[in-house]
């Protein structure tokens, strides 16, 4: 009587889940809609107008793939760290579709999924995985480790801390598109960076990161634009400055592009959840 009983509580339960999950997916969409009503997003050239999820958590990949389209190159190549148990990362779609490259993440239960998921990936070539933790003073050598050259196409930095001060520490090379993550409860016309402490991790607290206009001038001391943020105010998007043309919408500041925290978009979704990060 007693299993009967958990049973019938269990499938309550998964069912109310489903039913809340579905909600929230139908009042971001409704969200995301008036949004783009606003006079902002007329320009056609604005990111946020391809924004589409396939493995992404907010529009990422169809923001990529625009990207691309303007200023991709023929290598398709990319490099992404903090990529958790690869069931939902900014390149995993990519690989899907033939792109090759490498993916870092410091957690060994996320990495041994990946090593099974992605185990024919791994072995073709196609995906290199490297169990570290990404500091300013090693990213530098994991990149000359895994033999990435100097110019590639994407680089996505997800590593919920010290996102700036990696992306300063790396030299030597080029990728023409980066992803990075910005803290934004800062408004667009302040500079602000956490100090880096070796080995801090996420507290989940408000300060971490740093504030778009920090990035938008580290981008430019590095010769990058920023041309975007997805509108859930999490990833910027830059590009490097030798491929900006007028597919790009100008100016190329945080004041322009700031998208503020809108988290409750991240709750859109195609398709059905995943039964495995292989999926």
């Amino acid at each position: 009587m007693i299993p009967s009983i958990f049973k019938k509580i269990y499938n309550y339960s998964a069912e109310f889940i489903q039913q809340v999950d579905s909600i929230a997916q139908i009042a971001a969409e409704r969200a995301l809609a008036d949004i783009r009503m606003d006079q902002k997003y007329r320009d056609r050239r604005r990111l946020a107008h391809y924004e589409h999820t396939v493995f992404s958590q907010a529009g990422e990949d169809g923001i990529l793939r625009e990207l691309m389209r303007r200023a991709g190159g023929p290598s398709r190549t990319f490099v992404e760290f903090g990529v958790g148990n690869g069931s939902q990362n900014n390149t995993k779609f990519l690989l899907k579709t033939g792109w090759t490259g490498l993916w870092i993440e410091s957690g060994a239960a996320q990495v041994r999924v990946i090593s099974r998921a992605f185990s024919d990936a791994i072995a073709a070539g196609q995906l290199t995985v490297l169990h570290k933790s990404v500091e300013p003073a090693t990213i530098v050598g994991l990149f000359q480790r895994a033999k990435i050259p100097s110019e590639f196409d994407i680089l996505s930095i997800d590593i919920d801390g010290h996102d700036y001060h990696v992306w300063a520490a790396i030299e030597g090379y080029r990728p023409r598109v980066v992803v990075v993550e910005y803290n934004s409860i800062f408004f667009p016309d302040v500079e602000w960076v956490a100090p880096y402490r070796a080995g801090w991790r996420w507290d989940r607290s408000r300060d971490f990161g740093a504030s778009l206009k920090a990035l938008e001038r580290l981008g430019e001391r590095k010769g990058y634009k920023l041309t975007g943020c997805n509108l859930a105010g999490v990833n910027a998007f830059f590009v490097r400055e030798d491929l900006i043309s007028d597919a790009f919408c100008g100016p190329f500041t945080a004041e322009n592009h700031y998208e503020p925290p809108r988290y409750y978009l991240t709750m859109r979704r195609t398709g059905h959840r995943p039964a495995s990060p292989g999926l």
